[in-house]
């Protein structure tokens, strides 16, 4: 008979049970009372903001707080595949250097300065008009033209066709702005 120690330990465990010491019988206690970290949290299904693509994605949560984010594998688009930016969407939203706050940098200066989301955008929305009003075209050689060279738009893989449709129109249509392009062309 072996005794209860011996029979602890994985190899003999393999050779009294059988198995090819990649199941249970190589098993400690301990890593048979692991669970995954998602083990009783709740799961939304939701869309990966990154791309045009809309791979699914599965939010693991509990309690207020995020715990996991992998692909769905019953998305007919991804079928569980995320690329690497959909896979890091965890910690985009809960990364510890996450920025939270406007950011801005003074001509010339050498530090940053927290601002007010309200004052950045007031601040963006005086520096379009001024360019605009600065630069725009109503016409060249007696052709009607209404175009502003001087502003130039880039939009980011995060838009989706939706988003994308609107900043054509308002930069195009509203503001005159012909250069006008997303990050997903580059």
């Amino acid at each position: 008979m072996v005794p209860k120690l011996l029979r602890q330990w994985p190899v003999v465990r393999q050779i009294l049970e059988g198995g090819d010491g990649t199941g249970r019988e190589a098993m400690s206690a301990r890593t048979l009372a692991l669970r995954p970290k998602t083990d009783g949290a709740t799961v939304t299904r939701s869309i990966c903001p990154y791309c045009g693509v809309g791979c699914g994605q599965l939010v693991f949560h509990t309690g207020g707080r995020l715990i996991g984010i992998e692909g769905d594998p019953d998305s007919p688009i991804s079928e569980g595949d995320l690329c690497p930016k959909g896979s890091a969407s965890f910690q985009l939203l809960t990364h510890a250097r996450r920025e939270t706050k406007v950011k801005y940098r003074a001509p010339y200066s050498a530090s940053w300065q927290e601002l007010d989301l309200e004052a950045a955008m007031n601040m963006i929305a005086d520096r379009v008009w001024d360019s605009r009003e600065r630069s725009f075209q109503e016409t060249r050689d007696g052709d009607v033209l209404m175009q502003c060279p001087t502003i130039a738009h880039i939009g980011g893989a995060t838009l989706d066709n939706e988003e994308n449709y609107l900043i054509k129109k308002l930069f195009t249509g509203g503001l005159g702005v012909v250069k006008v392009t997303n990050q997903a062309r580059i």
